[in-house]
């Protein structure tokens, strides 16, 4: 017999009416994994009955498969036989070969329930196949792949199952498998998503706990209505639901023809005038997104004859338009119709809809608990928000790392576990060298000015040498090193937030306030500095204002406050979000969207023959 899972395509099967489903006990584990499972299931709440109300209706985890005696005629005592078989629990070296993600899901998923059929009743295929086929045919709304499952194979393998009234054991098992198969891997990608980060450059070091999948597989099957329990694996965060309408929305965009594009030519402020045919093109590629109503248009000038010539001015109504397309899309809000503006207009509908596919990629990449209080950053969105019981209680502006010389900003998470108040700057060698050594060689007073002093050796209490310049070699070598002293004018400002991790990363005030100001903001060496450092301090601490203020103008200098509990950071890089409604388009400061674009292309416009496929597929389940 075959050992592989995803079962290859067999003739024969049959499915009879529908009659109720009993509920029993779940059967036997055999493998000792699957006990240890079960066990922790029991542990996280898997017994007794859950209840959530959704939008859609309530979801109760009741259902059980164990129980049957026979399936159209054919004793589960074989079945599951063959089943084990099938799995390679009957063969240690054909089970040593299951070590890809699925099998192993699978192993554990079967042998949790005993290794019984789990879509089979007495009369042929239980009513909750219908239900995972509906998951099917949905999850493209998710910006999931629905050619990455084996539809045909289903259609196939199951409808010969109608054909038939007395199937074998082999012909049953392996219509179960494949739609175990199909429930794994949809679930899988659910939780996890269908990339690989490290395979698309992403610069993506948060771990997305693996080690839930198996137990989230294995309580997701006991929920009914079952497509229901398989839509709460995906990220359960505002955020992603309103980037899925905007997929759906952009799909209708893209599907239609996207927009028209605006032609080259010369820069325009409020004022100044161009073609109006130009202008009509910008007009009509604005009001595809609704920047602007239908009844705005390009008025033409007239001669001193009153007869209208082909010029128009780029009036404050366009020009208005074109700011709110600018601050929708992380750029500098001028009302300058320029290079860079131009660019961003004539970006395709489609690559815009596989960004939005991708950061939905980009969520499921993400654990699916955060924590009751966490600080979130989104780099290319510069901002920061704290949550409180899952609720964001704070929001503020950041700056984060450059886009050149090594200075972008890591996705990745970590714990902030201190705060240090009046901090001083160790300044990183490679800083010390190509930027503050060149300044201190050639002006003698600089490092006095700024407050630099260099210190013996890399010990926190190692002595202050004086205010002088080091040489190149005392620094390269470690020997001695630069630092700022704590103050208004240090470069980390007041206080700074510490999660220890392996970029040397940390949240920071900074004196440069006015950078906040600014649209596009990507002007540090990596850590990320926080426009509003008391508020944060408070959040993070639970301390008074005053006390806060006092720490950071008074107190001793580098003040450490270790946290009572540990608070998760995760710093994120969602290039689409949506904000107060709108849709947004980050700044791709990395240049990460590109390849993760062209990954998830086959996901953001669903493939037309799979779509037919799997409808098919709801046919013969019907």
């Amino acid at each position: 017999m075959s050992d592989t899972m995803s079962s290859p395509s067999r003739d024969s099967r049959a499915r009879r009416p529908r009659r109720p489903r009993p509920r029993f006990a779940p059967g036997s584990v055999l493998l000792p994994l699957c006990l240890a499972l079960t066990a922790l299931l029991a542990a996280c709440g898997g017994n007794g009955r859950v209840h959530w109300e959704e939008d859609e209706g309530a979801i109760a985890e009741t259902w059980s498969p164990a129980g049957l005696e026979r399936v159209m005629g054919v004793e589960v005592v074989a079945l599951r036989a063959e089943l084990e078989e099938r799995l390679g629990l009957t063969d240690s070296a054909t089970l040593a070969r299951r070590t890809g993600e699925r099998d192993r899901h699978m192993l554990v998923l079967y042998g949790a329930y005993g290794n019984v059929p789990l879509w089979l009743d007495e009369d042929g295929l239980r009513e909750r196949t219908h239900e995972l086929v509906n998951a099917l045919e949905y999850a493209h709304t998710d910006g999931l792949r629905i050619d990455a499952y084996p539809i045909a194979e289903l259609r196939r393998t199951l409808g010969a199952l109608r054909e038939t009234d007395a199937p074998t054991a082999e012909q049953l098992v392996e219509a179960d498998l494949l739609l175990t198969s199909a429930y794994v891997a949809l679930g899988t990608d659910m939780f996890t998503g269908q990339i690989d980060p490290r395979s698309v450059s992403q610069g993506w070091h948060i771990d997305a706990q693996e080690m839930d999948v198996d137990s989230a597989l294995v309580r997701t099957l006991r929920m009914e209505p079952l497509d229901r329990g398989i839509a709460r694996m995906r990220p359960q965060r505002e955020e992603f639901d309103e980037l899925r309408r905007m997929l759906e929305r952009y799909r209708e965009i893209a599907a239609a023809g996207g927009w028209p594009t605006v032609p080259e030519g010369e820069v325009l402020e409020p004022g100044d005038t161009a073609a109006v045919p130009r202008l009509e093109a910008l007009l009509a590629r604005l009001r595809v997104e609704e920047y602007v109503d239908d009844g705005v248009r390009a008025t033409p000038l007239r001669d001193s004859t009153g007869q209208e010539i082909d010029r128009a001015v780029y009036d404050a109504q366009i020009a208005g338009a074109v700011a709110r397309f600018q601050a929708r899309h992380s750029i500098v809000v001028d009302s300058i119709l320029g290079g860079g503006t131009l660019a961003s207009l004539n970006t395709s509908a489609e690559f815009r809809l596989r960004q939005i596919a991708a950061n939905l990629e980009r969520y499921r990449w993400l654990p699916r608990q955060l924590g009751d209080r966490y600080v979130f950053v989104n780099v290319p969105a510069f901002r920061l928000e704290a949550y409180d019981g899952g609720e964001p209680v704070l929001d503020m502006k950041v700056i984060v790392g450059s886009e050149y010389d090594d200075r972008s900003t890591p996705a990745f998470s970590d714990s902030m576990s201190y705060v240090v108040f009046r901090p001083y700057w160790n300044v990183p060698k490679n800083i010390a060298l190509d930027e503050i050594l060149p300044k201190a060689q050639a002006d003698p007073g600089y490092m006095a000015r700024n407050g630099y002093e260099v210190v013996r050796g890399q010990s926190e209490r190692a002595p202050v040498l004086g205010q002088y310049a080091p040489s190149w070699s005392a620094i390269e070598s470690g020997a001695q090193r630069i630092r700022q002293r704590p103050g208004g004018e240090n470069s980390l400002g007041l206080v700074k937030f510490m999660f220890p991790n392996d970029f040397a990363i940390y949240l920071h005030d900074t004196p440069a306030q006015g950078l906040f100001e600014r649209d596009v903001r990507a002007f540090s060496h990596g850590c990320i500095r926080v426009e509003q450092p008391a508020r944060l301090a408070q959040y993070v601490l639970g301390w008074d204002l005053p006390r806060i203020e006092a720490a950071m103008a008074s107190g001793p200098n580098a003040q450490q406050v270790t946290l009572e509990r540990k608070i998760p950071v995760y710093i994120m890089y969602l290039t689409t979000f949506v904000r107060d409604g709108e849709l947004h388009f980050g700044n791709d400061l990395y240049r990460r969207d590109e390849t993760l674009a062209r990954a998830v292309a086959g996901a953001a416009m669903p493939d037309e023959a799979a779509l037919v496929e799997v409808r098919a597929l709801r046919e013969v389940v019907e």
